[in-house]
């Protein structure tokens, strides 16, 4: 009776680590096809826009800012953006704040500047690319800054 106890005591032990379910591994979503398909249209769209804010078309160029602004979230939104894809994002801010200082909109552009500036100050690693980022940025800060003062 007692080696019959301990036999069904024994059936009824933890889960050996081969029988418990093992947690499926998430994904990279910046390995994901549509994560290089979007920066390449991002990146498009923000070369785009440039030349057509350069040619002073800025309705066509606000245009393509809004439309590619949905891009630039999705992007960023992952867990771990790559460079490539937080370049995209910031460019397009950039731009963005660019015009709107051409429009004298200096708070909503400092807004923009901001963001681009929040960015870079915290990418890790620190390179000369980003460190040139981050000075466009604290620059167009400082633009915003004085066209406020006035």
């Amino acid at each position: 009776m007692f080696s019959t106890a301990v036999l069904l005591l024994a059936g009824c032990g933890v889960p050996t680590q081969s029988s418990a379910p093992t947690p499926a591994a998430k994904a990279d979503p910046t390995s994901e096809a549509w994560y290089a398909e979007t920066i390449g249209k991002l990146k498009a769209m923000n070369r785009e826009a440039e030349t057509l804010f350069q040619e002073g078309k800025q309705d066509p160029a606000a245009a393509l800012i809004l439309k590619g602004q949905p891009l630039a979230n999705r992007l960023i939104a992952v867990p771990r953006p790559t460079f490539d894809g937080m370049e995209a994002a910031s460019e397009l801010d950039d731009l963005y704040a660019r015009m709107l200082v051409s429009n004298r909109n200096y708070g909503w552009a400092r807004m923009f500047y901001q963001k681009n500036y929040a960015r870079w100050k915290n990418w890790k690693p620190q390179t000369e690319q980003t460190a040139s980022y981050l000075k466009r940025a604290r620059e167009g800060i400082s633009v915003c800054d004085k066209g406020m003062e006035n």
